[in-house]
């Protein structure tokens, strides 16, 4: 059986689960900012956890199909060598899983600091959304 999940987890299928596990995340923290589901479970710890789950996992999945980790650090060599890691879908992924990861931290910080200064959540809907389709 954790074959047949590790088979089903190819780079393709991880990332369509990561883009849509964050949507529910979003959803209330868009819809329901002052709910207390919100406040216990979209602002907290818990979806950083499901993120490095994934993020593990890809970093796993990496080293065993022998990802040469050095080659990184090319990348502050020039355009050239950051270009020739974009070409890498696993590097890209393991860009992708932290930049939703940042992006979803950002998001929960928009709305305790709404909470902090009461501000309305149909004000606060337009940060979010900004936030969730381009990022910090």
């Amino acid at each position: 059986m954790i074959e047949e999940i590790y088979n089903y987890f190819i780079i393709e299928t991880l990332y369509m689960w990561i883009n849509l596990g964050v949507l529910p995340f979003w959803f209330i923290l868009i819809f329901f900012p002052q709910s207390h589901i919100c406040r216990f479970f979209v602002t907290s710890i818990f979806p950083f956890f499901l993120l490095s789950g994934a993020y593990l996992f890809i970093l796993y999945k990496s080293y065993l199909i022998g990802y040469d980790f050095g080659g990184n650090f090319g990348l502050y060599l020039g355009l050239n060598e950051l270009s020739r890691l974009f070409e890498d879908n696993l590097y890209l992924m393991i860009l992708w899983t932290h930049f939703i990861a940042i992006n979803l931290f950002i998001g929960g910080w928009i709305v305790k600091d709404a909470q902090k200064f009461s501000i309305n959540k149909i004000l606060l809907s337009l940060p979010l959304i900004i936030t969730y389709l381009m990022g910090p």
